[in-house]
């Protein structure tokens, strides 16, 4: 799908909204699109959609969000469950924008926020692509943590992060290792040690399940995904190694309006790996009436 390149500095922007400062790259026209990042050290809305936004802003208003304690959004010292606060920032965005309505797609963490804002306000949600959802991911077969998982975790530590960590990290989450390059572990990793950002990574690992029993309840998404009627589009890497495979089935059986797409010799970046075919995919699901 050719379409025209975009630059960071030409879509980067910024919305204060309240105490919290929400950084986003901003391209194209039509129906809003909503496009949130994983939780990965280094991620930013930017990172991990870049390949992707121009075939997409030819299309949609797509909104690349750089969610709160990520990229160059403000990281608060917020006690909240982290996709409760999440989905209620890009509540404030939408509204600081007068955008009633739009459409999700949201990478592992980000698919979590994506179906927290769809429960949480689901009238103001519209059509979801979940690419490896977090939060709501079961597995039927597979061992817990994974070995992504387990590799995610070692990267913080002690005695501490480094590049190396950071590489082993990104190979784990792409099947073909040609897209492992030095440009790409530099880029990542340049961004996950800013301090900034470091802080934002350990304020997010504290909250991802909340400091009580309630608010690790609201973290469960696989507890209320039945409640999710919109129509949804669920992708997964067959290679999966960080959220497997198996989880997707449990995900597929619980959504009320949900379909699946698997990519062969895909890891947990299909927006990565399998570019072209999962922007058809996608673009074509959420032009759909």
């Amino acid at each position: 799908m050719a379409s025209q390149p975009l630059s960071f500095e030409e879509t980067s922007r910024f919305a204060q909204l309240g105490d919290l400062r929400l950084h986003y790259n901003e391209a194209g026209e039509g129906d809003a699109l909503v496009m949130l990042h994983g939780s990965g050290p280094g991620a930013t809305g930017w990172s991990n959609f870049k390949q992707n936004l121009p075939a997409f802003a030819a299309r949609f208003h797509v909104l690349v969000v750089d969610q709160p304690q990520f990229g160059l959004s403000d990281a608060p010292d917020s006690k909240e469950q982290y996709n409760v606060f999440a989905a209620r920032a890009i509540r404030d965005l939408l509204d600081d924008l007068g955008i009633a309505q739009a459409h999700f797609l949201g990478n592992s963490l980000g698919g979590g926020t994506a179906m927290r804002f769809a429960l949480d306000y689901p009238d103001r949600a519209g059509r979801l692509v979940l690419m490896g959802p977090g939060n709501s991911w079961l597995p039927m077969l597979s061992p817990e943590p994974t070995e992504g998982i387990k590799i995610l975790g070692k990267f913080l530590a002690p005695p501490g992060p480094s590049r190396e960590k950071m590489e082993e990290f990104i190979r784990i989450m792409v099947y073909d290792q040609s897209f492992v390059t030095e440009e790409l572990i530099d880029e990542r990793y340049k961004m996950a040690t800013d301090p900034s950002v470091m802080k934002g990574m350990l304020n997010y690992v504290n909250t991802i399940l909340g400091p009580g029993e309630e608010e690790r309840r609201q973290g469960e998404l696989w507890r209320e995904m039945d409640r999710i009627e919109h129509p949804t589009l669920i992708t997964w890497g067959r290679d999966d190694r960080v959220l497997t495979l198996d989880g997707a089935l449990f995900t597929l059986h619980r959504m009320p309006d949900a379909r699946l797409h698997v990519f062969p010799r895909c890891g947990h970046w299909a927006q990565v790996e399998h570019a072209r075919e999962f922007e058809r995919i996608s673009i074509d699901f959420l032009s759909a009436s």
